[in-house]
């Protein structure tokens, strides 16, 4: 069989080749908007497609939404010349493109990251990873890569402290790494008109995030940002103590078909002490029960929202009435508009300390829940972002309007473990 020559028409930017000709097995860039990224390191997956027999490539985006509607339609341009020549198949369906060797590329999204359990890669690359789910990645992506001893790289823009800031900071000593920090300007891929207008359009924070890759500027449109590094700054996110002659009290947001949380917290006089924080998904309200009970606490309320009281069709029952036999008994939440209980979590978040250890991907998730950004009007939408952060900040908020004071001040010796 003659060999024939195919060409794939990606031409990578010169700041790429470095990444393209690593041989470390760990990569992160942290790279300005339109500077390329997601182009090249899909190519890299194909060019790794190409040179493996029987591979299996994964690209994984925040949602499976924007794996669909952007890496697919990139991923099946470079693929095209494949595709023509009979050297690859596609399955729409399933965003998977067969290649001739027997390799693969897969496309997935961390809102269900449950999906790629079991499986296993000799490459992944994590798009936007600021804004994946951050348990995707220790607790399914990382194992799946074990196996084949597969490589990673995350890409993405910067986006506050958080799992993507830890990674990128790690990629700066390991020697197991390969980092890239792209800003805009010093690339020159962006013309400097093109600069000066967005310059005029956006905040300074928002260009710094944006274009010039900062990690301290503030998150845009995030509700409890300023509240939470106030809390930061005056220690006040760090070690708790349970009390244990006082009640912990639970506040719940419960998922339909995705996540439930459950903020645990005691009242000290006038403060909020945050001290533990439990979620999952896909299993019943019995398990949640069972976690509870399995801790050492003594419990007091526990907040549940409104719509527990609603009748399921496939039971009969509300699931007001399964807590109940299984021994909770459920107070109530009032039903306030989401930005009424915005406006009480704010009023509350200067009275509130948090168990950094025990509820890390709470105090992450009340750091970054914000409105989405309207690109087109550019504006901030009313509603908040739904993603990962929905959930534990849905139940913080369930705690700040639900929770009703016995007494007004209890007296008792407590830790004085938080005074600063």
């Amino acid at each position: 069989m003659e060999n024939k020559k195919i060409n794939i028409d990606y031409q990578p930017r010169q700041v790429f080749d470095d990444y393209h000709n690593t041989d470390k097995r760990w990569s992160v860039i942290v790279a300005h908007r339109r500077a390329g990224k997601t182009t090249a390191a899909l190519c890299h997956l194909l060019m790794h497609s190409l040179d493996k027999t029987d591979g299996r490539f994964a690209f994984i985006s925040p949602y499976y939404s924007q794996s669909k509607d952007i890496a697919w339609q990139l991923l099946l341009q470079y693929n095209a010349p494949l595709l023509e020549n009979g050297l690859s198949s596609i399955n729409e369906s399933e965003l998977r493109i067969d290649f001739f060797n027997g390799s693969r590329i897969r496309l997935y999204g961390s809102d269900n990251y449950n999906r790629l359990r079991g499986l296993g890669f000799n490459g992944v690359v994590i798009d936007e990873y600021a804004d994946c789910d951050p348990r995707a990645y220790p607790e399914v992506i990382r194992p799946a890569l074990s196996s084949e001893m597969g490589f990673c790289t995350w890409i993405g823009t910067a986006k506050g402290h958080n799992a993507f800031y830890e990674i990128y900071q790690r990629s700066l000593d390991d020697p197991e790494f390969y980092s890239l920090m792209l800003k805009a300007s010093q690339t020159g891929i962006l013309r400097k008109e093109e600069l000066d207008a967005a310059h005029n359009d956006l905040t300074q924070d928002q260009y710094n995030q944006e274009y010039e890759c900062s990690f301290d500027a503030a998150i845009q449109g995030a509700y409890y940002g300023e509240d939470m590094r106030k809390a930061e700054e005056e220690g006040r996110v760090g070690i708790t103590h349970h009390e244990k002659e006082l009640e912990v009290h639970t506040a719940w947001d419960l998922g339909v078909g995705d996540a439930t949380s459950i903020v645990m917290f005691q009242i000290v006089g006038n403060e909020y002490r945050i001290i533990d924080y439990y979620e999952s998904s896909g299993v019943g309200l019995d398990h949640y029960v069972k976690v509870l009970k399995d801790k050492p606490y003594i419990y007091g309320q526990h907040i549940l929202p409104h719509d527990i009281k609603v009748r399921e069709l496939s039971t009969g029952k509300s699931r007001l009435e399964v807590l109940s036999n299984l021994g909770i008994k459920a107070e109530v939440c009032p039903n306030l508009t989401i930005e009424d209980g915005i406006q009480a979590v704010r009023g509350l978040l200067d009275r509130c300390w948090f168990d950094r250890k025990k509820c890390d991907r709470l105090v992450e998730a009340l750091k970054q829940y914000r409105r989405n950004f309207d690109e087109r009007t550019k504006t901030f939408k009313v509603k908040p972002a739904h993603d990962w952060t929905s959930h534990p900040c849905d139940a913080f908020r369930m705690m700040a309007v639900g929770y009703k004071s016995k007494t007004n001040y209890t007296e008792v010796e407590v830790n004085t473990g938080w005074i600063v």
